[in-house]
């Protein structure tokens, strides 16, 4: 185990309490509660998206962690569109600069195409093209800050009805070395699912600049509460009318093209265009996109109105088609 994974060892046992049990074989590492075993049974009445996403905010706040304005779905920096939000960290963590773009509670719009999937090319249940990344990302002094938002985060589960007895956190305390960063991350499971991670971050030239970042889907958290089926969840009652990698793809599409992004042959309008592939012309754009478009307004501004969302989308499906 290496110097660092020994100090963050002796920060978790002293900052998350007798309650937790913590186990180490070697560089890997166990905590769950004393009180596990008890079965998961998902709520009668669970939350819907805007009364979750409320949820987790006054939890946060509860703990004196503000809510911060998502990024910008362009980036146009080492990515064309944001893919996560530990990107509001970059001139910190990165290139030693004393701010970052956000800090705080950040349920962050992104979207990625590195999303596990099926020997046939579909995706696995859990995973999506884009998603609310739900998180904390902030600059650290030591430790046991990092500990103290790993605390935080329980506490905010527990808020939304995914309590310690049915936590896991686990992982290796080894360092991973990723450019000019270095980290170690810990994992989340509820009762047998993942359902995110934290990460400890440092400049690997500069070790005392650290920070957290904190990391989940608010699709992975409302999937963790209701443990409906995966497809349903997120399309609803659209699930059963059209392909999933066509909804998955309108979905991401109206976010991207709702933050005013056009499609093109080269950077962030490209993806839409990439996007645009699975969907065929037969398939009606409209109640998708306004799905879509709500889910995605009730996290973020969207600068451009849904009417001409869908006629974007529908003009790049017929464009390719001629």
């Amino acid at each position: 185990m290496s110097g660092l994974g020994d100090r963050l060892l002796d920060a978790l046992r002293g900052g998350l309490g007798s309650q937790w049990d913590i186990d180490t074989d070697g560089e890997q590492l166990s905590i769950r509660h004393s009180a596990r075993g008890t079965p998961y049974r998902p709520p009668r009445d669970p939350p819907d998206w805007q009364t979750l996403l409320a949820r987790i905010e006054h939890g946060f706040a509860g703990y004196s962690i503000p809510r911060a304005d998502p990024l910008p779905m362009r980036w146009g920096r080492e990515t064309d569109l944001t893919i996560s939000a530990v990107q509001a960290l970059d001139p910190y963590l990165k290139y030693r600069r004393p701010y970052t773009y956000r800090r705080g509670y950040l349920p962050q719009p992104v979207v990625r195409f590195t999303g596990r999937r099926e020997t046939d090319g579909t995706l696995r249940d859990g995973f999506l093209t884009s998603f609310v990344n739900v998180s904390c990302v902030s600059p650290i002094p030591s430790l046991n800050e990092h500990v103290e938002i790993l605390d935080a985060w329980l506490g905010v589960l527990a808020g939304i009805g995914l309590h310690a007895r049915h936590i896991e956190i686990y992982g290796s305390v080894l360092p991973w070395e990723r450019g000019p960063v270095g980290g170690i991350t810990l994992r989340f499971r509820h009762a047998a699912l993942t359902i995110g991670d934290i990460v400890v971050l440092w400049n690997q030239q500069e070790p005392t600049i650290m920070a957290t970042d904190l990391g989940s889907g608010l699709e992975r958290l409302a999937w963790a509460i209701r443990r409906s089926p995966w497809p349903l969840l997120i399309h609803g009652r659209l699930a059963a009318a059209a392909d999933g990698e066509a909804l998955d793809a309108i979905r991401t599409a109206t976010l991207i093209s709702g933050h005013g992004i056009q499609p093109a042959d080269r950077g962030p309008g490209y993806a839409l265009r990439r996007l645009m592939r699975a969907v065929r012309p037969s398939l009606g754009l409209s109640t998708a996109v306004r799905q879509a478009y709500t889910y995605w307004g009730s996290v973020s501004r969207l600068l451009t109105p849904w009417p001409e969302v869908c006629r974007c989308l529908e003009e790049e499906v017929s464009r390719r088609d001629r």
